[in-house]
């Protein structure tokens, strides 16, 4: 299942949004390349997406979610890569 969180992460002007599959990578950047989502905003786990985008996510069929929830379902399907101690790159699962 695709899903979304709120757009309430702020950079380089905009508001941002959460775009994961809780199912596979695979699901997840179909989704995402139909939407038109740049694959340069892939993040490890998720997309990051604009908030001009997030009505049309939800109208293409991804579910709204708190980003908790989000993080939390991502960690239930073993989808969850975290971030480096340096903040860069993922760490091996």
């Amino acid at each position: 299942m695709i899903l979304i969180d709120e757009p309430q992460v702020p950079w380089r002007g905009r508001w941002w949004s959460h775009l994961a599959s809780d199912t596979s990578y695979a699901e997840l950047h179909t989704f995402a390349a139909a939407l038109g989502v740049p694959e340069r905003a892939f993040d490890g786990d998720h997309y990051d997406v604009p908030a001009e985008l997030y009505d049309a996510a939800v109208a293409a069929g991804a579910v709204e979610v708190r980003s908790r929830e989000l993080v939390a379902r991502l960690s239930a399907a073993g989808l969850r890569r975290r971030k480096s101690r340096r903040g860069r790159g993922d760490v091996s699962r």
